[in-house]
């Protein structure tokens, strides 16, 4: 079997994100062949070696691949320091072991992924993959299309110029507005800083889709597992293929 990088195999066995296990890397927590490995570039052979991580051997798990509407007020990280509710929380323990797919900020709603597929996680957060992020935003008062389209162009921020966007209005109230955001970057708290650059805060983010996959019916604080078809569109996608939107199963069912 040729040889791979170790911290590669690390995240194909669902250990850990492959940023993680590098991380897990580095602090010498990982051995081969008994032998503590603490460089990145260490290749391995997954059938003949021996890995361990923090003592244990490294077995491959079963991969999972879950689709979760992220409540507010909870945090997409695996802990919390200071004990805030975490998105893990909501998935049983008997699903297995899972990470998060990227974040979605405490105070915004919706579709997130999750997975112990390491490698696919990690090729679709990398920061040189682009891929379509839709979103359902009200905003505060109502916009302008003026200032729309500056959104829909790009407008600078502290980090620098946004990328163009999808933007259109779904629906105005007395005092918001609904507006369909499609974004292809993920930067910090991006739609909520574009808005406020053109003082519109924003109210509500709901992230309605992830690529090809949608979050459909699924009700908050509840999860389902990705079908085939959805798996199979991430893989593609990761692959850099162009995927079609993947129609959403019904919630009533797992």
């Amino acid at each position: 079997m040729a040889l791979e990088r170790l911290q590669k195999v690390m995240a194909e066995a669902g250990v850990a994100s492959r940023r993680h296990a590098e991380a897990m890397i580095a602090a010498g927590r990982v051995t081969v062949n008994d032998e503590i490995v603490t460089e990145m570039g260490v290749k391995v052979d997954p059938e003949r070696d021996r890995i361990e991580v923090d003592g244990k051997p490294l077995t491959p798990e079963a991969k999972v691949y879950l689709a979760l509407n992220k409540p507010a007020d909870v945090v997409t990280t695996a802990e919390d320091t200071h004990d805030r509710p975490t998105v893990l929380s909501l998935i049983p323990a008997d699903v297995g072991r899972v990470y998060p797919v990227g974040r979605l900020d405490m105070e915004s709603q919706g579709l997130l992924l999750l997975t112990n597929d390491g490698d696919l996680a990690y090729r679709l957060t990398h920061p040189g993959f682009e891929h379509e992020k839709e979103y359902k935003v009200r905003v505060a008062g109502h916009p302008s299309e003026t200032l729309l389209a500056q959104l829909a162009r790009g407008i600078v921020l502290e980090d620098g110029p946004t990328q163009p966007a999808q933007i259109s209005v779904l629906q105005k109230k007395r005092d918001s507005t609904w507006l369909r955001v499609v974004l292809r970057e993920g930067r910090k708290r991006q739609l909520r800083r574009m808005c406020d650059t053109i003082e519109h805060p924003v109210r509500d983010l709901i992230r309605m889709r992830v690529g090809p996959i949608q979050l459909g019916d699924l009700p908050p604080g509840q999860w389902r597992r990705l079908s085939a078809k959805e798996v199979q569109a991430l893989r593609r996608l990761a692959a850099g293929e162009d995927v079609d939107v993947v129609r959403a199963p019904s919630s009533s069912g797992r």
